[in-house]
């Protein structure tokens, strides 16, 4: 794990961005902007999110900047749009209709600046008959037959975190769309509305599956399939400690080296006869109970075997290869994964920590050119305002 990486500044300095304060998917896609190197701007409503954390402590907020505009005030909606008049981008995760009823929606925004980006990030969309309906990461899983495919056959699939929408689904799209309008912006000078929403995020990630479930290849059912739990040597297993082995031996020759290191070298011919794999499962699950996590993880090190322990977020960045490559950070106190993907030529940094509401009202006023953002002359200067870095 490395500590307070704070040199290079990433590919997409320079970019200027206008995050409308929400939770989830939007902070997120905001803070992957901003640690690849853009000056995002974090406009925070007055009284802060409803996320519930300290805000010093929310990483999603690290390496931007913040300034506090009540939208709801007589000059608000002004102070937005003078943002948007200088920004490359403008991202926000309210319900369909609501930019628009405060007086920041896209033709808002375009009226004072035509290339800009307005990205939009939902849950729903933009259109459609839940399009103003309230829902969460599980509601949009599950409908769109993500969550049907998780958990065991029979039992109700249950509640994962919420990577695979939100994140996954929403803020990875978010990003991917506005960074395309983005590039059709300096070529056009035309901006555009990115409509991300994450039902479509989600839907789009699970386009393999849908090809093999049209081969044939795949059963509409979980635990039946080579990639959900119902293949033997695709899933995890319990240790005699109470941890867990995760086992991704899926072709032939890693396949042999995990029995042979299991010592099941009967099984060998196991792996393509599924009429064998409930007595592979049994006999994989019974070997795997006679040692602890860290005596197979010793088993299988040095293997291409394809079995890892499964480690707890607090596990994970002492491992010696996430270690190694410095995956995790410890930025302000506070371990948290490093920006990713990494570049040659203009590499990415943890800069500051999470940016506190406010605190940078008088540095951006003046690096935006913005100075009716000041609104508050007994305002303490950036310099000694709490910066949470």
């Amino acid at each position: 794990m490395t500590t307070e990486r704070t040199t290079g500044q990433g590919p997409l300095t320079g970019v200027r961005v206008v995050e409308l304060a929400g939770i989830g998917p939007g902070p997120f896609a905001g803070m992957l902007l901003a640690d690849l190197g853009a000056d995002v701007v974090r406009v925070d409503r007055p009284g802060g999110a409803s996320l519930g954390i300290d805000p010093a402590r929310d990483v999603t907020n690290r390496n931007k900047r913040s300034v506090v505009i009540d939208l709801k005030a007589p000059d608000g909606p002004a102070r937005v749009l003078d943002l948007a008049s200088r920004a490359d981008v403008l991202i926000e995760g309210n319900r369909p209709g609501v930019a628009e009823r405060l007086g920041v929606g896209p033709a808002d925004c375009h009226a004072r600046n035509p290339r800009l980006v307005y990205g939009r990030m939902t849950g729903w969309g933009q259109q459609g008959p839940l399009a103003d309906r309230a829902g969460h990461d599980v509601s949009y899983i599950a409908l769109t037959g993500a969550l049907s495919m998780i958990g065991d056959p029979g039992r109700p699939p249950p509640a994962p975190a919420n990577l695979l929408g939100d994140y996954a689904g929403g803020s990875l799209y978010l990003v991917v769309g506005v960074l395309a309008a983005l590039h059709h912006a300096r070529e056009s000078g035309v901006g555009q509305v990115v409509d991300a929403a994450i039902v479509d995020g989600v839907a789009h990630l699970s386009a393999m599956i849908h090809g093999m479930l049209a081969a044939g290849g795949w059963q509409d059912r979980r635990g039946a399939n080579l990639l959900d739990g119902g293949c033997p040597y695709y899933g995890t297993y319990e240790t005699a400690d109470g941890g867990h082995m995760a086992v991704g031996a899926l072709e032939p020759q890693f396949y042999d080296a995990f029995v042979d290191l299991l010592g099941l070298e009967d099984f060998r011919d196991a792996r393509r006869d599924w009429t064998r794999w409930g007595e592979l499962r049994e006999a994989v699950a019974a070997r795997f109970k006679t040692r602890t996590r860290a005596e197979w993880t010793t088993v299988f090190d040095g293997s291409d075997a394809c079995v890892a322990p499964v480690l707890s977020l607090r596990e994970a960045p002492r491992h010696p290869h996430l270690a190694a490559r410095g995956t995790f950070a410890d930025h302000g106190g506070i371990t948290q994964p490093a920006p990713a993907p990494r570049f040659s030529a203009t590499p990415t940094a943890l800069r500051t920590g999470p940016a506190l509401p406010g605190a940078h009202t008088r540095e951006i006023a003046r690096d935006w050119d913005i100075p009716e953002l000041v609104t508050d002359p007994e305002q303490p200067s950036p310099n000694t305002a709490s910066r949470g870095d």
